[in-house]
């Protein structure tokens, strides 16, 4: 393998993510890992850990993170004292350097100070490498949990908000996702059987059961247990869902079920598209261009045609290795803060 000198990590709540670069500075590797925070430190340590066993012990890495919410902390500051804590144990002896946003980079010891502008800084990492390659859009990174809808122009990111609290008040961070997302969270009712059927409040079925029905979800984007712990087919799926609306899988019941995730699709589609309306409605242009990026891109190409607005898939401007195109725009963050890791030291 080409020599790796830096790494660009994204460390999540849920799943750990790993940007490897050459000496070269071209993009060379990247992988995922499922990761529990919420069941305890040494998941994460153990993602880490697994993830950085396959590269040369050398190589610096730059960090952005999002495990700092996990309910594991008491609060979102400890969160992030106590995940650098764990990446000086897991990256020591290779230079580490913490992002913070619009603060740049800071040394690990310096994780307390800069806390506040560390934690959840992810999207700010994608946003930033965007703006300086592309005149103006909106970044619309859909991954399994979350979708962060980022406007920038002219060299800057627009985001009003930088804070979880205040991106979820503009509406630049909405708490869905096209894997993880409880369906009860998408709607109140759903049509079945020609009535109006209200959705149990109960954690029966996720998105991935909604777009594995539908033929949507991408390979590699449902990485944890099921809602029921069962298996990951159409028909588990199909029947995950119908749980929603009291209802048992039975002969015949796979077509009715995926009529009611096309239904649960859009509920979601038209929860993001109303999200979009609001940022655009903050900015002083148009927004013709979408860029999407996350497992959930394809949710990010719908909201683009609907608009009639040039859509831009971020696997065409992350990498020129057609290989490598779809891991690096479904691991945005992790390339994005490799990238600017990079400039920062050229």
């Amino acid at each position: 393998m080409t020599r790796i000198n830096r790494l660009g990590w994204d460390v999540g709540g849920a799943h750990v993510k790993l940007a490897a670069f050459g000496i070269e500075g071209g993009l060379k590797a990247v992988r995922i890992a499922p990761c529990p925070v919420w069941k305890g430190a040494d998941h994460l340590r153990e993602a880490i850990r697994t993830l950085r066993a396959e590269f040369p012990p050398e190589a610096s890495s730059a960090v952005t993170m999002t495990a700092e919410v996990a309910d594991l902390w008491p609060d979102r500051r400890s969160g992030v004292v106590g995940t650098v804590a764990i990446l000086m144990e897991e990256l020591a002896g290779a230079p580490l350097a913490l992002f913070a946003g619009p603060e740049g980079f800071v040394e690990a010891e310096q994780a307390v100070a800069h806390a506040d502008a560390i934690g959840s800084a992810n999207w700010y990492a994608t946003a930033a490498v965007l703006a300086h390659l592309l005149p103006g859009g909106l970044l619309v990174d859909i991954g399994s949990t979350t979708s962060d809808l980022i406007p920038f122009s002219a060299g800057r990111v627009t985001a009003r908000g930088f804070t979880d609290a205040e991106r979820l008040a503009g509406n630049e961070l909405i708490y869905t996702g096209a894997a993880r997302t409880p369906v009860m969270a998408l709607a109140p009712e759903a049509p079945f059987g020609g009535r109006w059927l209200p959705l149990m409040a109960e954690h029966y079925a996720t998105s991935a059961d909604i777009y594995r029905l539908t033929g949507e979800l991408p390979e590699g984007a449902d990485l944890h247990p099921s809602a029921d712990g069962g298996p990951k087919t159409e028909e588990a799926s199909a029947r995950r869902l119908l749980r929603m609306v009291g209802q048992d899988y039975a002969p015949g019941s796979l077509a009715p079920a995926r009529a009611l995730a096309r239904h649960l699709s859009e509920a979601q589609l038209y929860r993001l598209s109303r999200a979009v309306d609001c940022v655009a409605s903050a900015q002083n242009e148009e927004i013709d261009m979408i860029v999407g990026a996350g497992v959930g891109r394809f949710l990010a190409a719908k909201l683009a045609e609907r608009r009639d607005a040039t859509y831009l898939d971020l696997a065409n401007v992350l990498t020129d290795d057609e290989a490598l195109s779809g891991a690096a725009a479904d691991c945005a963050p992790a390339v994005a803060v490799g990238l600017l890791a990079a400039a920062l030291t050229a």
